[in-house]
């Protein structure tokens, strides 16, 4: 995964830092399909949701873990690199915005955490396809990430 996220003015990059950790273990447990990973990424206190391609939006963390469930138990899923991961830092919010490499397709995600038990936990991923024109017309470079509030 690309590891941008340096934070301007120079302000501290710990956040960011952290975030980008939570965004990597995310995939990481993806890959592995680790459903015990994935569940502990997830937030158990603030309301969650989920949107994976094609599907309508799922509230709630039973039915977000229930997704994933299945999701991960499907061996004929395929693998989703991410790469290109900006961070923007809210306080005790975030969102990583980043590229989902699968085979020859590309999907764009929003991946949003907060800060939980001094964790980074998910909240929210959305994940959408990008058509082939858009994707060449987003390759001009682009700002690493966005500043940090507190």
């Amino acid at each position: 995964m690309a590891r941008t996220g340096v934070m301007s003015e120079g302000l501290p990059t710990d956040a960011a830092e952290g975030v980008l950790a939570a965004n990597q273990d995310f995939y990481r447990a993806f890959e592995q399909r680790d459903l015990a990973a994935m569940e502990s990424l997830w937030a158990a206190v603030a309301p969650v949701a989920c949107i994976h391609p094609g599907w309508n939006a799922l509230r709630g963390r039973d039915l977000v873990l229930a997704s994933w469930r299945s999701i991960l138990g499907n061996r004929d899923v395929p693998l989703v690199v991410c790469e290109n991961a900006s961070v923007h830092v809210f306080g005790e919010t975030a969102f990583v915005i980043c590229e989902e490499h699968v085979g020859h397709s590309m999907l764009i995600a929003t991946n949003v955490f907060v800060h939980e038990h001094t964790r980074w936990k998910m909240v929210h991923h959305q994940s959408s396809p990008v058509s082939p024109d858009a994707y060449e017309f987003t390759r001009a470079p682009r700002r690493e990430s966005g500043p940090t509030f507190n």
